[in-house]
């Protein structure tokens, strides 16, 4: 397939910057880092029309998408504020692993990495807790 039009490469550039910024994260410090992950998104847009995340092999991109799971940002960016991909990581470059499940790949590949920003970001998470809280009164 062709390079992604301008037009999808510059709006996952914006989005990529607005969701940094309201997930307490920054984007990768190696803008050629940032450019590949822009760029797969946005070829993901032209061909299934989502932003699906262009850091894992699908048999069928299409049917992937309608699972919505890796659509950016994916699941695991909004339960556990990790970003395979490492658009969206600390100023570092790291990707952030604290909340991760101890026995998840980014816990062994990175070890901890802290959130520099834990007010921001995980809004799943944030979600799943609050419902938790709620069961655990009706109890």
């Amino acid at each position: 397939m062709a390079e992604p039009s301008k037009a999808n490469v510059d709006k996952m550039w914006a989005y990529a910057r607005k969701y940094a910024e309201k997930s307490g994260t920054s984007l990768h410090p190696d803008v050629s880092v940032t450019e590949a992950v822009v760029q797969g998104l946005a070829k993901h847009i032209e061909e299934v029309g989502r932003p699906l995340c262009p850091c894992n092999f699908y048999p069928d991109p299409k049917a992937e998408a309608k699972l919505r799971r890796w659509i950016c940002a994916c699941d695991e960016m909004q339960k556990w504020k990790y970003c395979h991909c490492l658009l969206f990581v600390t100023p570092d470059g790291l990707p952030i692993t604290e909340y991760l499940p101890e026995d998840h790949e980014g816990r062994h590949a990175y070890g901890v990495v802290t959130d520099p920003q834990p007010d921001k970001g995980r809004a799943t998470a944030k979600v799943l807790e609050r419902q938790a809280a709620e069961a655990e009164g009706e109890k």
